[in-house]
């Protein structure tokens, strides 16, 4: 008996309709190398345009510093050399001076020594127990650069105090100070260290704003108590707020 030959069909294969997807391109060694050349250059650029920030913000700060600067010089002159300016002065000065009650003169007879040097040096001291060292340090240097810079200019100036202009029309409440009226070095002391503190410290605009309220108050206290006509506080204020824009900024 001849063995039946048997064959198994398995049927037609299936064969996909679809094309085959073509292999993914390999990236080129060229654009590997533009890529890569594009990141280095991002990464070079990034001090370039840093210092070119930093450059523009330094001329700014100087811009405005220059703008406060000359305010300050505008209103002592108006005040002692303008056609107007000496009238209202002294009939400004005499407004504020003339007295407000025995309280008004206690109150703003402790208010002036807060623009003292003393007391920018005690402010110092409870920042650095607080464990802020750096903001006292740079806050305190500044107030005592401002301090310097308005002897200076007191010594070249010599604008005679109220008090000596006018003894009879003034009430002079504290004793009366060393140097000359103009500028106040009081207010402006107090503005340089509050504003750089300020700084230093990131404070927002609500302390900010009461640090504003307090150079303020400083600045009219030295009129109330007659040692300083109002032209000379202003011009305190703005060069206080000069040299603190000046001041070099703290790297965190």
């Amino acid at each position: 008996m001849t063995p039946a030959t048997i064959s198994f069909t398995l049927g037609p294969s299936r064969r996909s309709t679809h094309p085959p997807e073509p292999p993914l391109p390999r990236p080129s060694s060229s654009s590997m190398s533009s890529r890569g050349c594009t990141r280095v250059l991002r990464r070079s650029d990034a001090p370039v345009r840093h210092h070119a920030s930093s450059t523009a913000m330094g001329v700014t700060r100087l811009v405005w510093a220059g703008a406060l600067v000359a305010g300050a010089c505008a209103i002592g002159l108006g005040a002692m050399k303008g056609e107007d300016g000496p009238d209202v002065d002294r009939e400004l000065f005499a407004v504020v001076n003339r007295g407000h009650g025995t309280e008004a003169d206690r109150a703003f007879a402790g208010i002036t020594e807060l623009g003292s040097f003393y007391a920018a040096g005690a402010a110092a001291g409870v920042l650095l127990t607080a464990g802020r060292r750096r903001a006292a340090l740079r806050a305190l240097g500044a107030a005592g650069a401002t301090w310097l810079a308005l002897q200076g200019i007191k010594r070249v100036v010599v604008r005679p105090r109220p008090s000596d202009a006018d003894p009879p029309g003034t009430r002079l409440l504290i004793a009366r100070p060393k140097g000359a009226s103009w500028p106040s070095s009081h207010p402006a002391v107090l503005t340089t260290f509050t504003r750089v503190a300020a700084r230093e410290l990131e404070l927002g605009i609500p302390a900010r704003t009461a640090f504003t309220g307090l150079d303020l108050a400083v600045a009219t206290s030295r009129v109330y108590v007659g040692v300083h006509y109002p032209s000379d506080v202003a011009s305190g204020l703005l060069f206080g707020r000069a040299i603190a824009r000046l001041w070099p900024r703290g790297r965190s």
